[in-house]
């Protein structure tokens, strides 16, 4: 199948390269991501490959059904920047990835609070200049203190489940469906609000809906007290 591959990067042809040493798939690089203005680009190709940042809006799907597109393949698991409708209109066929690596993503949420509570970004750039003065470099322990996760599904279960295991934390977590292997290791459920004014540290781990947009807001933010 002859599938145009939109706001290609390096790393992605690495890997789809690689994928596609199995399936023989002709694939066209394209480092224009998709939008209204490129979507002539996939004229001739029944298939278009994009990202989170590409625009596959009712406009732009008019304009790949008129070019003979009949599938888009997203190379990533949220779909929030597809107009579902208007592909079922156009007879086009629109695939996802099922999942990420919840642990690799919950690893790197560890990782970057670490960064952030031990200023190690700030550290880095200073050691770079050969300043190695300590002024504004101390961090704070994780141990004892009150995280609070924001959604526990797989995500935000694990990193629920490191904190409260790994780190010592006070773990409390806000979420519709309450997990019962959290609450079984000492996680405490609470209102949104609730949360938002005991934890020092707060994580979200929730998809861009109608319901969660803006839930970190001026009035969420003026709940939490001052530190």
């Amino acid at each position: 199948m002859r599938i145009a591959v939109f706001g290609t990067k390096p790393y992605d042809r690495q890997f789809l390269d690689a994928a596609n040493a199995e399936f023989h798939h002709d694939l066209t690089y394209l480092e224009p991501r998709l939008e209204a203005t490129t979507a002539v680009l996939a004229d001739g190709f029944p298939a278009v490959c994009v990202f989170v940042n590409d625009v596959v809006d009712a406009e732009v799907l008019t304009r790949l059904a008129f070019g003979g597109t009949r599938l888009v393949a997203l190379r990533c698991a949220g779909f929030n920047n597809v107009d579902l409708v208007a592909a079922a209109k156009h007879g086009i066929a629109v695939v996802r990835v099922p999942a990420y690596s919840p642990h690799a993503v919950a690893e790197f949420t560890i990782g970057l609070l670490l960064a952030l509570d031990r200023n190690i970004p700030r550290a880095w750039a200073r050691v770079r200049e050969n300043n190695f003065a300590l002024d504004g470099l101390i961090g704070r322990n994780l141990h004892g203190r009150v995280a609070g996760v924001v959604g526990t599904g797989r995500i935000g279960a694990l990193v629920a489940r490191t904190l409260k295991l790994g780190f010592g934390c006070d773990v409390l977590a806000s979420d519709p469906v309450v997990d019962p292997a959290l609450v079984a290791i000492g996680v405490r459920y609470l209102a949104m609000a609730e949360l938002l004014a005991a934890a020092e540290i707060v994580t979200l781990h929730c998809p861009l809906t109608p319901i969660t947009r803006h839930l970190i807001d001026a009035a969420a933010i003026a709940t939490a007290p001052p530190r």
